[in-house]
């Protein structure tokens, strides 16, 4: 298989991570109709994605450990699968409960088969570029809210939101599984870092791994990172309602985040090839704990658009630097592993600010204290960033001259 194929994954990886965050995080656009229809509070529903965040941050682990036993492609063809099934069962969910459920769980649980093994699987295929190459596909993610949001918001005015529901379903069907028969294990690759971890080149040792300064540190920068930004993106729709924007162009702020994401990743990811990784994510946390601080002081639309822009740059560039980071520290040989562990923490940061922010809402009829607490949150990611040990590079081995 050519080289060239590389660039087949990539575009795989963003296809994927665009549809199922896209189909997850389109709750943000369902809430308000899904409210209005149902009579469900507002936290009711905004703790779909809380479980969403819990249920993915475990499945994320489990499932980025079987990708580096049996490949990737087994792991996003149940996905595919899966996605498809549990936003048709969403739609048509009787009950809070029985909504919690299919999209709190089944959303979740299939949203994690695709982050960890395609970005493992993406970096597998790259000795260069990898900061590169790892954006584009974690892009995906910033394509979704240009695409899967305003595509919601169009079908629940066409149709309502079981309707809308059921179609995003589908289609995930008709995108997603034909997308994974196509996936790749990578080609077979040394073990040139995360040597400080293996015993006699053996597979590095995991309970060495997880009780490492690297590992901890990575661990707890996602997470502070996810926590500050989850509840601003969930709720930032309906917060620029509450401001006076019009629905629809409240949705379109989403999308300007979602565009400002996308090169947020590409330009932090080439930084990061050129400067470090280290440097370029502690600035970005410190640009996204200013833009969080500064949606206190906005209030029209033109002002909602030029935070977005900061905002959506900062935290869709740093996201996919921790996965470059993992794979400097620990190799490729767990890579899925590692990163699905450390995906779990961060899936435990974004869950609770949907949770918090619809609680906030509800008991003082603002975001004022959603946005404080972020920013406060957000610092606190940035200075646990700058404790990130110095990477440790594999001693050249010499070469001794054969006497003739």
């Amino acid at each position: 298989m050519g080289v060239s194929y590389r660039w087949v994954i990539v575009a795989l990886g963003a296809l994927m991570s665009c549809v199922a965050i896209g189909a997850m995080f389109s709750l943000a656009i369902f809430q308000e109709p899904i409210a209005t229809a149902t009579g469900w509070s507002h936290v009711g529903i905004a703790s779909a994605m809380t479980l969403n965040f819990i249920v993915m941050g475990f499945g994320g682990f489990l499932w980025g450990a079987a990708s580096d036993r049996f490949g990737p492609r087994i792991v996003v063809m149940i996905g595919s699968v899966l996605l498809g099934l549990a936003l048709v069962l969403a739609s048509r969910a009787e009950t809070l409960l029985q909504f919690q459920l299919t999209y709190g769980i089944l959303v979740g649980l299939a949203a994690s088969t695709f982050f960890a093994p395609m970005i493992a699987a993406t970096i597998g295929w790259f000795d260069e570029n990898r900061g590169l190459a790892v954006s584009l596909v974690s892009a995906g993610m910033g394509v979704a809210p240009m695409t899967i949001s305003p595509f919601a918001r169009w079908l629940i005015s066409a149709y309502e939101w079981r309707p809308a529901m059921l179609i995003i379903g589908v289609a995930a069907w008709v995108l997603l599984v034909p997308a994974a028969l196509l996936v790749r294990r990578p080609p077979a690759e040394a073990a040139d870092t995360g040597a400080e971890f293996a015993v006699d080149g053996a597979q590095p040792q995991l309970s060495k791994v997880f009780r490492s300064p690297q590992f901890i540190v990575l661990g707890l920068t996602f997470f502070a990172c996810c926590a500050a930004h989850s509840g601003p993106i969930f709720h930032m729709v309906n917060y620029a309602t509450i401001c006076g924007v019009a629905p629809m162009a409240a949705v379109s702020i989403y999308s300007v985040e979602g565009l400002a994401g996308l090169g947020g990743r590409l330009l932090y990811g080439s930084l990061a090839d050129r400067i470090g990784v280290k440097p370029v994510l502690v600035a970005g946390l410190l640009v996204q704990a200013g833009a969080l601080a500064t949606y206190l002081l906005v209030s029209e639309l033109t002002q909602f658009y030029a935070l977005a822009i900061v905002f959506g740059s900062a935290y869709g560039g740093v996201m996919p630097l921790y996965a470059v980071l993992a794979r400097e520290y620990f190799g490729p040989r767990i890579l899925g592993t590692v990163l699905g562990a450390a995906t779990m923490l961060s899936s435990l940061g974004m869950a609770f600010g949907p949770l918090i922010g619809g609680w906030i809402f509800d008991t003082f009829a603002n975001y004022s204290w959603l946005f404080i607490g972020s920013a406060m949150v957000g610092l606190g990611a940035a200075a646990i960033a700058l404790a990130f040990p110095p990477l440790v590079r594999p001693k050249p081995q010499p070469v001794f001259g054969v006497a003739p």
